[in-house]
C-alpha cells in the first residue's frame, strides 16, 4: 500500500514531458484532420521520420483541445515507438495526463500500460505494482474492455507464478469477452491458456488450443501470434516425449521470436530445446542452449523456476567430467538463480496476495479467525473435561486409598477373628412365643450350624422350619433376635464363614476358582457368592486370597 501511495505521488509532480517530437514542424492542415484519420495514418506509415510528423500532430492537436483522453493516447501513441529507454517516460506522462482528468477508467487504463511496459521488459515486481493500482480505478468504472485487459495481465503474473488454475479461471473469462471485441487479445489469451495447459500436465487440452489458435488467425488473417502457437506446441511436444518434433518446432520459432525482442520466451525455446537433445543423449548439443539461457540470464536477469534445471544438468556434467572450475561456475550461477526466484517470486505473491487477491484472503482470515475461536473452544472444554477427569481420577485414588485402608482393616480383622459382634436385639420380637419353644428352635439352629446345613443350595426358612418341626414366623423371629440378621442374610453370613475357615486354614481352597468356591459354599451362582462375600468382608474373594497369600 505504501509504494502504491509513492507511486501515485510521483506521477502528481512529474510535469509532462514534451517530447522533441511534439516541436517538430508538420503542415497545419493536420490538425484540421479527426484523430481516427491522423492513427490510421500513423498506423499504415512505416517510414519514421514520417511517422514522427503524425505522432507530433496528433499530440499538439489533443493539447490545443485539452482533450484528456486523446493527449493519453497521443503520449501511447510515442511509447508504442519508442526505444526501451524512453517508453516508460512516456508512461509516466501518460499517468500524469489521465489523472489531470479525473476520469477512473482513463486513470487505470494509464497505470495499467505501465504495467504492461515493465511486463514487456520482464520487469514483472514493477508490472504487478501497476496491475494493482489499475485495477483499483477501472474496477468500479464500466470500462469493460480494460477491466478484462487488467484481468488477461494479472491472470500472467498469476501464471508466473505458479498459480496455473486460477490463471484459467481468468483467461477463460478474458476469452468469452475478448472473442467479439478484439481478436488480438483473444488470440494472445488463446496462447495464454495453452501455456496454462501445458504446466498442468493438460497436453491433449494445450494442442487443441494451440491448433484452435492457429486456425483462429488464419480467420482473422492476422499470423503475429503464429510463432508462439508453434512455441508453445513445441514445449508441449517435449512433454509428450516427441522430442524430435519440438525441436523441429522450437527451431523454427525462436528466431522470429528473437526478432520480436522477446528474450524471454527466446530463453524458454532454448532450455526446452536443450532438454529434447538431452533426452535424445545428444549432451553437447544440450549443453548448447543451457549455456545460452545462462547468457540471457546474465544479460537480462530472466529466469523462471522451470529453467532452473538447466544449472543442475550443467553442474551434474562438469562434475562427472570432473571439470571443477566450470562446475564451480554454475554452482554460483544456479545461487544467483536462487536469489533472484526468491526475491521475485517473494515479492509477486506478497503483492497478488496482499493487494489483488484481498477480498478472498479477508474470507480466508474470517475463515482462520472461526477455526481458531472452534480451536479455542475446544482447547477449553477439553482443558475443563480433562479437569473434571483429573477430579475424577484424584476422587478415585482417595477413594481407593481409602478402601484400601479399610480393607485392610476389615481383613485383619477377618483373619484374627476379632470381628465386633453386634449386641443381640430386645427381646420384645419375641413376644407370643413361648420360651420352651425359643429355647427348642435356639438348640435345632446350633445343631444346624455345626452340621453345615446351610450348605444345602436349595435351602429355604420354609424348609428349615419344616426340619425343625416349627412355625416358619417363629424361626424367622428367633434368627432375627439372636443373629441380627433376617434368614437369607443368616444363611449367606454362614456360609461366607465356613468359606473364610477353609480358605484361611486349607490353602488348597485358594487355588479353586470363584466358581468352584460359590459352588462349594451353596451359592447357586458365583455372581450370588461375589456380592455376599463383599457384604461380608468388603473385598472381592480374589482380593482377599490375593492379600493372604502375600502375608503368608
Amino acid at each position: 500500500m505504501c509504494l502504491r501511495i509513492y507511486l501515485v505521488l510521483c506521477t502528481l509532480f512529474i510535469a509532462p514531458l514534451h517530447p522533441q517530437q511534439s516541436t517538430d514542424k508538420f503542415p497545419d492542415s493536420l490538425l484540421l484532420k479527426s484523430y481516427l484519420e491522423l492513427f490510421n495514418t500513423l498506423k499504415a506509415e512505416k517510414r519514421p521520420d514520417q511517422q514522427q510528423v503524425y505522432l507530433a500532430a496528433y499530440l499538439t492537436k489533443a493539447r490545443k483541445e485539452m482533450n484528456r483522453e486523446k493527449i493519453v493516447q497521443g503520449y501511447k501513441n510515442y511509447l508504442h515507438r519508442a526505444d526501451a529507454s524512453l517508453k516508460l517516460t512516456y508512461a509516466d506522462s501518460m499517468i500524469y495526463a489521465a489523472r489531470k482528468s479525473g476520469n477512473s477508467a482513463l486513470i487505470g487504463s494509464a497505470y495499467l500500460t505501465k504495467g504492461i511496459t515493465y511486463y514487456g521488459l520482464k520487469e514483472v515486481k514493477d508490472a504487478m505494482d501497476q496491475y494493482i493500482i489499475a485495477y483499483d480505478y477501472i474496477k468500479d468504472s464500466n470500462d469493460e474492455y480494460q477491466k478484462h485487459k487488467v484481468t488477461y495481465m494479472i491472470g500472467h503474473v498469476k501464471y508466473y507464478l505458479g498459480y496455473y488454475s486460477d490463471a484459467v479461471e481468468l483467461f477463460n473469462q478474458c476469452l468469452a469477452y475478448f472473442k467479439t471485441k478484439n481478436h488480438k487479445a483473444y488470440l494472445n489469451t488463446l496462447h495464454s491458456l495453452g501455456l496454462c495447459h501445458n504446466q498442468m500436465g493438460n497436453y491433449g487440452l494445450c494442442s487443441e488450443t494451440n491448433n484452435l489458435g492457429l486456425l483462429e488467425a488464419q480467420r482473422f488473417n492476422d499470423h503475429r501470434m503464429d510463432m508462439y502457437f508453434n512455441h508453445s506446441e513445441g514445449i508441449n511436444d517435449y512433454k509428450t516425449e516427441d522430442y524430435d518434433l519440438a525441436i523441429n518446432k522450437l527451431t523454427k520459432a525462436i528466431p522470429k521470436i528473437m526478432d520480436q525482442g522477446d528474450f524471454a520466451n527466446v530463453s524458454v525455446g532454448y532450455f526446452y530445446l536443450g532438454r529434447s537433445y538431452w533426452a535424445l543423449g545428444k549432451t553437447e548439443k544440450a549443453l548448447t542452449y543451457f549455456k545460452k539461457v545462462d547468457e540471457i540470464f546474465n544479460q537480462e536477469e530472466y529466469i523462471r523456476p522451470d529453467l532452473r534445471e538447466g544449472y543442475e544438468l550443467l553442474i551434474k556434467y562438469y562434475e562427472s567430467s570432473e571439470n571443477l572450475k566450470t562446475q564451480l561456475y554454475y554452482i554460483k550461477q544456479l545461487r544467483k538463480v536462487d536469489d533472484v526466484l526468491n526475491k521475485t517470486y517473494r515479492y509477486l505473491s506478497g503483492q497478488i496476495y496482499k493487494e489483488y487477491d484481498t477480498r478472498k484472503l479477508k474470507q480466508q482470515e474470517k475463515k482462520i479467525e472461526n477455526l481458531t475461536l472452534q480451536k479455542q473452544y475446544s482447547e477449553m472444554r477439553w482443558g475443563i473435561l480433562s479437569g473434571i477427569l483429573l477430579l475424577i481420577g484424584i476422587y478415585v485414588m482417595y477413594r481407593y486409598v481409602r478402601n484400601k485402608k479399610k480393607y485392610k482393616v476389615l481383613i485383619e480383622e477377618l483373619q484374627t477373628g476379632k470381628i465386633k459382634k453386634k449386641k443381640p436385639r430386645s427381646n420384645s420380637r419375641l413376644a407370643g412365643i413361648k420360651p420352651e419353644v425359643v429355647k427348642t428352635i435356639v438348640k435345632q439352629l446350633e445343631k444346624f450350624e455345626k452340621e453345615k446345613g446351610f450348605l444345602q443350595q436349595e435351602i429355604t426358612l420354609v424348609k428349615l422350619a419344616a426340619a425343625f418341626d416349627a412355625n416358619d414366623r417363629y424361626l424367622s423371629k428367633v434368627i432375627w433376635h439372636y443373629k441380627n440378621k433376617r434368614f437369607g442374610e443368616y444363611i449367606n453370613t454362614m456360609r461366607i464363614e465356613y468359606m473364610l475357615y477353609l480358605l484361611k486354614n486349607e490353602k488348597i481352597y485358594r487355588a479353586y476358582s470363584v466358581k468352584a468356591l460359590a459352588k462349594d459354599a451353596g451359592f447357586t451362582t458365583t455372581q450370588r457368592f461375589v456380592n455376599a462375600f463383599k457384604h461380608r468382608t468388603g473385598v472381592a474373594p480374589s482380593y482377599f486370597i490375593d492379600d493372604l497369600s502375600k502375608k503368608e
